[in-house]
C-alpha cells in the first residue's frame, strides 16, 4: 500500500509518520518539501505530486490552525483548509484512493451542553471553523472514498501546546487566570494517529465505513480544569512552581476576549467511531499524564 501524507511536521503529522509507517510505503511531505510538492497554496503542484505517487491512501494533516490569525487572513485560511483539501479529494476520486482528513469541533456554535453528534447542524463562529466546514463539504461533494475525523483540543509533545504554556507561566507567576466556561476533551496527537492507522486498515476491508466521525479522548474538562491537572501533576513530579495550587483563578470567556469566538461546548459524541471501528477511547487524563511524563523526564 502506498500512503501519501501531507503536513508531516505538524503535531498530528509527526505522530502519523510513526503510526502509518508499518502499513506500507509512506511518502511524507510538508509545505517546504522540494522534490515533491506539499505546498497547499500550489494546487497544480499538489496534483502533479499525487499523480506521480499514485497513492492508495492520501492523509491530510496540513491545516491553517492559527484560529485568531485566520480572522485577518480569511482567503489564506480558506486556501489551506478548504480549497486544497478539495483538490486532494478530486485527485483521490480520480485515482480511486482513500482520503483521510481532520476537521474540528469549531464547525459547531458551541451551544448546549450535550456532546455533538455527526448529524447535528453546523454553525461555525469563526473563519477557522467556516473554512474547515467548507473543506468537509468539498470532500463529500467529490464522492471520493474518505474518512473525516472531527476532533478537539489537540496537543502533542512536539511544538507548543497549552500544557507547556501553563507550566511555563506557573514557574514565572504566583497566580494565573484560566477560562472555565469552555468544555471539551484534550486529545493527543498520538491518539489521533493511532486511531487513524487502525481505521485505514479496517476501512480498506469494509469500504462502507467511509464517512464522517467524531474522534476525541473520553471525558470532559474546562481549560481551567485542564490547567489544574497539568500543574498538580508537575508539582507532584517535583517541578518547582511559583503558582500555588489555589492560585489558578477561573474566569469566563468574556473576560478574555480574542479575535475569534470559541465554542463553549466542544464535547464530541464518539459513539459512532467506537462502534464502527471496535475501539475504546481512553479518558483524556491518561494521554495528558503520559505527555507530561515525557516532557518532564526530558527536561522540556
Amino acid at each position: 500500500m502506498k500512503i501519501l501524507l501531507f503536513g508531516k511536521n505538524g503535531q498530528v503529522g509527526w505522530e502519523l509518520q510513526r503510526s502509518l509507517a508499518p502499513l506500507g510505503d509512506l511518502v511524507a511531505l510538508d509545505a517546504d518539501s522540494r522534490e515533491l510538492c506539499g505546498d497547499f497554496t500550489n494546487p497544480d503542484g499538489l496534483i502533479r505530486t499525487i499523480r506521480a505517487i499514485a497513492p492508495d491512501v492520501i492523509v491530510n494533516a496540513a491545516a491553517h490552525t492559527a484560529v485568531d490569525k485566520a480572522e485577518i487572513e480569511p482567503d489564506f485560511a480558506r486556501t489551506i483548509n478548504a480549497l486544497a483539501p478539495g483538490v486532494l479529494a478530486q485527485e483521490a476520486k480520480r485515482g480511486n484512493a482513500w482520503l483521510i482528513h481532520y476537521s474540528t469541533d469549531y464547525v459547531f456554535d458551541g451551544s448546549g451542553n450535550r456532546p455533538w453528534r455527526e448529524t447535528d447542524a453546523t454553525a461555525p463562529l469563526s473563519v477557522y471553523g467556516a473554512t474547515k466546514l467548507e473543506g468537509e463539504q468539498l470532500i463529500r461533494q467529490s464522492d471520493c472514498r474518505h474518512l473525516i475525523f472531527r476532533t478537539s483540543w489537540v496537543y502533542g509533545t512536539r511544538g507548543n501546546n497549552f500544557a507547556k504554556t501553563m507550566l511555563r507561566l506557573a514557574q514565572e507567576r504566583a497566580s494565573l487566570t484560566v477560562v472555565d466556561d469552555q468544555i471539551g476533551a484534550p486529545t493527543g496527537a498520538d491518539l489521533l494517529a493511532d486511531v487513524t492507522a487502525h481505521a485505514i486498515r479496517v476501512a480498506q476491508q469494509q469500504p462502507e465505513l467511509a464517512g464522517l466521525y467524531h474522534l476525541s479522548a473520553s471525558g470532559e474538562t474546562s481549560w481551567h480544569g485542564y490547567a489544574n491537572f497539568v500543574i498538580d501533576f508537575a508539582r507532584q513530579a517535583g517541578l518547582p512552581l511559583k503558582a500555588a495550587s489555589d492560585a489558578i483563578q477561573a474566569i469566563p470567556s468574556n473576560d478574555f476576549p480574542l479575535p475569534a469566538r470559541r465554542p463553549l461546548n466542544s464535547r464530541l459524541d464518539t459513539a459512532k467511531l467506537q462502534s464502527s471501528f471496535g475501539l475504546t477511547l481512553p479518558v483524556w487524563q491518561n494521554g495528558v499524564a503520559r505527555m507530561l511524563s515525557e516532557m518532564l523526564d526530558s527536561g522540556k
